[in-house]
């Protein structure tokens, strides 16, 4: 696998992953009362809180494994553009092309 898809594959389950950390955040932030007895054992939309709060914090550990992935196959050009950022010395610049 070349690197452009898997960089498009990453960052498509990078998407993925966030929208379903929102999604159960703002579910469990919004619709889920807190302080209520047995409330993990109640069912909000058809899941328990127990299964939202699993399902959202998967989701952000997995979330979280996927931004450490995406980082290391972008080091090249974080280090240049750093690198471009930093140095004073304007006529040694780094190459910011991405190549395969």
């Amino acid at each position: 696998m070349n690197r452009t898809k898997a960089n498009y594959y990453v960052d498509l389950i990078l998407t993925l992953l966030f929208i379903m950390v929102l999604i159960t955040g703002l579910v469990m932030y919004l619709l889920i009362p807190g302080g209520v007895r047995h409330g993990r054992y109640q069912e909000y939309l058809g899941l328990t809180k127990a299964s939202w709060t699993l399902t959202h914090n998967r989701s952000a550990i997995l979330m979280t494994a996927m931004v450490g992935l995406h980082l290391a196959l972008h080091k090249k050009w974080i280090v240049c553009a750093t690198r471009n950022i930093l140095t004073r010395n304007n006529n040694k610049k780094c190459e910011l092309a991405d190549q395969e």
